[in-house]
């Protein structure tokens, strides 16, 4: 699969690093290459200069990789907040009621589309979904950026939620009060609702880059929004996870999705100023 990078290898203008200078920079009438605060300022500043000497798409994978350095930190601050509340008896409060509320909503054919529909937030459902959007969106735009952000996104996600199991090794609801199969790895954080969280975030943010209809914008963000909290609920539903572990899947999902659109941000403010220095010189990959 051959796609270009660079706008002298394609006849249309939407295609490829001028397709993302063209098209990608604004969502709803905002310039995404426009920063307000100070320190989004020196960040793209900072990024420009590096970017002029490895190229915007080399710095961009550099960020992420930054940015997953970061996420992971705040994945293990996260496990330690969590476990202080939870020694102090504060998550007992919220979740098991919870539970127990979900289980009075139980039958046995709601069971069933529960389990079928939480699959595609796993280990196997969520992975294809994710590499047949990168597939089609890459080759449409005839770019490499949705397969870095998107293979990024899900990377990280995953990594997240491996150390957040492994650092808090919550156990998970008694096996009693859960609806087969039944499930064996730490709780915390939920990678269903995690991972799921951050895939649809960042193809719905895909999909704005490109959408001029603020009817179709708002759309795209309730489907996305309502396809990760659903996959939430539906692990509480069946008594896979506590409510808790699916809160802070959210909140971790959240944060590793805005540095994931951060760095994108700074990829294209950092093209359309290589460019407007030496416009031969663009890199694309």
């Amino acid at each position: 699969m051959y796609m270009s990078n660079r706008p002298d290898d394609s006849e249309d203008p939407d295609k490829g690093t001028e397709g993302e200078l063209r098209e990608d920079r604004q969502v709803g009438g905002r310039d995404l290459t426009h920063w307000e605060t100070p320190v989004g300022g020196w960040l793209a500043r900072t990024v420009q200069r590096i970017s002029l000497v490895l190229g915007p798409r080399t710095v961009l994978i550099i960020i992420l990789a930054i940015g997953a350095a970061v996420s992971a930190t705040l994945t293990w601050v996260t496990s330690e907040l969590y476990e202080n509340i939870a020694q102090a008896n504060g998550i007992a409060l919220l979740d098991q009621p919870v539970l127990r509320a979900m289980m009075n909503l139980r039958s046995p054919w709601l069971d069933s589309l529960a389990t079928d529909y939480t699959n595609i937030g796993g280990a196997v459902g969520m992975p294809i979904v994710a590499a047949v959007i990168m597939v089609i969106l890459a080759v449409h735009r005839r770019s490499w950026t949705p397969v870095i952000l998107i293979t990024a996104a899900g990377a990280g996600s995953l990594l997240m939620t491996i150390a957040g199991k492994q650092l808090l090794g919550r156990a998970r609801p008694p096996l009693v009060d859960a609806v087969p199969p039944y499930e064996y790895s730490p709780a915390f954080p939920s990678g269903h609702s995690l991972n799921s969280l951050v895939i649809a975030g960042i193809v719905a943010y895909l999909l704005l880059l490109r959408q001029h209809s603020r009817r179709t914008r708002i759309l795209t963000v309730v489907v996305a929004a309502l396809f990760a909290f659903t996959i939430g609920v539906s692990r509480v539903f069946l008594g896979h996870h506590w409510l808790t572990d699916v809160l802070g899947a959210w909140l971790l999902g959240t944060a590793w999705l805005v540095a994931v659109i951060t760095a994108h941000r700074l990829y294209l403010t950092a093209t359309k100023r290589t460019a407007a220095v030496a416009p031969e010189e663009i890199e694309g990959g």
